[in-house]
């Protein structure tokens, strides 16, 4: 064995036996913020799910809309229609605008009355009751 293989081989065994490895640690700085933001952007998109309201006749949607209307108070929707992972979207919320024989208008959306499972009156919590 030569001189610079024993070098090599004394070196080896120091660092075999005093280097650590920080596995996966050692790419963190690799990843981007942007890539970064997007996954947790992912992630909180798994953990938020809508659970599916209780159907509502037509009597009953019908007396929460004339109720939302006397009263002037935000209604929340939700409407039959699931996305492709089979969850339900989020509530449609927002005054009564007006309606027409299709639906009624919420905020900006047009909502048909065969397309509500459930509508509720919005009780909106206020910034400074927190």
């Amino acid at each position: 064995m030569s001189e610079v293989q024993k070098k090599g081989e004394i070196i080896m065994t120091y660092l075999n036996d005093q280097y650590h490895d920080r596995g996966m640690k050692k790419w963190a700085g690799f990843f981007l913020s942007e890539h970064t933001a997007e996954q947790e952007k992912i992630q909180k998109g798994f953990a938020h799910i809508n659970a599916p309201k209780p159907h509502m006749s037509e009597q009953e949607i019908g007396e929460v809309l004339q109720l939302a209307i006397v009263k002037n108070k935000p209604v929340a929707i939700q409407i039959e229609a699931v996305n492709s992972d089979g969850r339900y979207y989020d509530d449609i919320i927002g005054h009564l605008k007006g309606s027409d024989s299709l639906g009624i208008y919420v905020g900006n959306e047009k909502v048909h009355y065969d397309e509500i499972r459930n509508i509720q009156i919005y009780d909106q919590v206020k910034w400074s009751s927190l």
